[in-house]
């Protein structure tokens, strides 16, 4: 027998006290057993290799059980190409070795190949197990394949794991991630025994699937059985609380788990500052940040798309994407994706060009939604051929990005090539949603393109089965109102389905400012006073439009109508970019 190396002997030494590498002889397979022990648990990968070898060399390569130690260390260490040689040189092999296999794949990701050889399995004639049956439930999760799923529960209905913790918790989760929550509530009521990774499965189901209410209530169960929450418990309650805009309910979680010792944990501490950002509570959030004492990419993410999401934090997002960059933390695709989006709201065309140069030098090729932040980013900075560049730019382009251009061509006055956009968007194959119409009709709009506009109206109904929203009724309206067709407007109006808001009788308003109709106004104004009484906009458009026709008693009487409802006309005022922050000059 050839005796080991020096660093195969000191982890032999640790993982074995009473080895002695002046006899070699002496060495037996549990020694390696506890050594592939000591290397899964570290990580060692150097060593765990130096050990193999030795195995290799002292012709244990056929023992069964450091095979499948062996099997268990490849995967730990994510080298699932290992573990299968090591597995397929097996002469025997137990349920154990399958189970490793198919969990080595699992935990990677490989979630076909596991299937794959539980299929093996099952045909070399061996049952499956408890952790067999987790593991594979595992990788019809991983691949949302709940067909698959749901055939091995008929095989596990029909085993003695049928009330297995494990299993069912496994079956719980499937279901779950599937949408299936009708079916989820039926195993969890079925279940005899219960442990947290149970009620982690139906609570986090609830939080995925937006049910916010249920979530929670399945948590204040969860708490009234006495069972304690962890992690992953706290991760999915915080998500429902973000769905649901309920800052108390953050709040409240948050002394809950200050309360039992986890707020310390920075993962937490990333869903924490999350679901104070959804619920708009964003100095909590900034507050929380504040006091990490180690700052995480999740954490910093996390606050950055909160101030995207807001108008008013520009500038602590811009001090916060300095911090990331001194920091020297990865910047990732959704904090750019957030830059660009706060850069497109304050239009600051320098600041995005930067963090473009800066996503380019990070990253040479982009994905679809950062390239679709910069079309954005370029077309509301009023630079369309930047963001005509960007989108031909794009390997791959879905509806967003053809979307995003086609309203960056209407909201800079290029009907026609917005039109041409879309035909040749329709020519690619991809079906237009209802915002690509409403861009559209914004661009005919805004153009006076009043025949293709009608065209794109009817074709949003006949051909793509889209039911027209009230903002696609307005850009019409909108649209016949500017060219002067207000009858048509008019009509169009009650031919709607929906109930008429303010804008479209905002549309009809000043389009009759435009032209004179002082009757239509009449009628517009009377239903504008309705809905929106306290816009002063309205009242004064009216007052101009018998003014210009000298009507002034009338014009008088709505004029002295603002007073009595102390109504005041809103200034206007400009955003200049200055070199810090952003100045709001106040009118005179």
């Amino acid at each position: 027998m050839r005796s080991p190396n020096t660093q195969t002997v000191a982890y032999l030494s640790k993982a074995h006290p009473k080895f002695d590498a002046s006899n070699p002889s002496q060495i037996d397979y549990s020694s390696y057993m506890k050594s592939l022990q000591l290397c899964i648990e570290t990580k060692a990968k150097k060593q765990g290799h130096l050990i193999h070898n030795q195995i290799l060399t002292n012709g244990l390569a056929s023992n069964l059980h450091l095979s499948t130690k062996l099997i268990i260390f490849y995967s730990k260490l994510g080298d699932t190409v290992g573990a299968r040689k090591v597995f397929q040189r097996m002469p025997e092999r137990t349920v154990v070795s399958w189970t490793a296999q198919i969990s080595g794949y699992t935990k990677n990701g490989c979630y076909q190949d596991a299937l794959l050889v539980f299929l093996d399995m099952l045909r070399a004639g061996f049952k499956a197990n408890q952790f067999t049956y987790g593991s594979v439930l595992r990788a019809c999760t991983g691949l949302r394949c709940l067909q698959r799923g749901m055939q091995i529960q008929g095989c596990i209905e029909k085993s003695r794991f049928a009330s297995n913790l494990i299993v069912q918790s496994a079956l719980l989760d499937l279901h779950s991630k599937c949408g299936k929550m009708e079916e989820v509530c039926y195993l969890f009521g079925m279940m005899e025994e219960r442990d947290v990774v149970s009620w982690n499965a139906i609570i986090g189901g609830y939080a995925a699937q937006g049910f916010s209410g249920d979530s929670f209530r399945m948590f204040r169960s969860m708490m009234q059985e006495g069972m304690s929450p962890d992690l992953f418990t706290f991760g999915s309650v915080l998500k429902a609380s973000g769905m649901a805009s309920d800052v108390i309910r953050v709040f409240q979680i948050h002394q809950l788990i200050i309360q039992l010792g986890y707020g310390s944990h920075i993962s937490l501490s990333g869903s924490l500052i999350d679901a104070y950002a959804k619920c708009e509570s964003l100095a909590s959030a900034h507050c929380l940040y504040k006091s990490m004492p180690i700052k995480d990419v999740i954490s910093c993410t996390a606050l950055m798309t909160g101030y995207a999401r807001s108008s008013n934090y520009s500038s602590k997002a811009l001090d916060l994407f300095k911090e990331i960059q001194q920091m020297h933390m990865k910047i990732d695709d959704v904090i750019l994706c957030s830059m660009f989006n706060i850069c497109a709201n304050i239009s600051s065309l320098s600041v995005g060009r930067q963090v473009h140069a800066l996503a380019l030098k990070c990253k040479p090729t982009y994905d679809v939604a950062l390239g679709n932040a910069l079309i954005d980013m370029y077309a509301k900075s009023g630079e369309i051929r930047d963001a005509n560049r960007s989108f031909n730019e794009m390997e791959e382009k879905n509806v967003i990005s053809w979307t995003s251009l086609i309203t960056g061509y209407g909201n800079h006055g290029h009907g026609h090539e917005a039109i041409a956009l879309f035909k040749k968007m329709e020519n690619e194959g991809l079906k237009p949603n209802e915002i690509t119409f409403l861009s559209l009709l914004f661009a005919c709009s805004h153009c006076g393109l009043t025949g293709e506009g009608w065209e794109c109206f009817n074709n949003m109904m006949n051909k793509y089965s889209i039911l027209p929203r009230a903002e696609h009724f307005s850009c019409m309206v909108d649209l016949f109102a500017r060219r002067g067709l207000l009858e048509e407007a008019y009509n169009l109006i009650y031919k709607m389905n929906i109930k008429p808001n303010a804008s479209l009788w905002g549309a009809i308003l000043g389009a009759c400012n435009i032209y004179g109709n002082m009757p239509l106004a009449e009628e517009a104004a009377i239903q504008l006073f309705k809905m929106d009484p306290e816009n002063s906009s309205h009242y004064v458009v009216l007052a101009d439009i018998y003014a210009a026709a000298g009507s002034w008693d009338n014009a008088w009487k709505v004029r002295k109508l603002m007073e009595e409802r102390n109504l005041k006309k809103a200034p206007g005022y400009s955003f200049i970019p200055c070199t810090k922050n952003i100045a709001r000059p106040q009118p005179s």
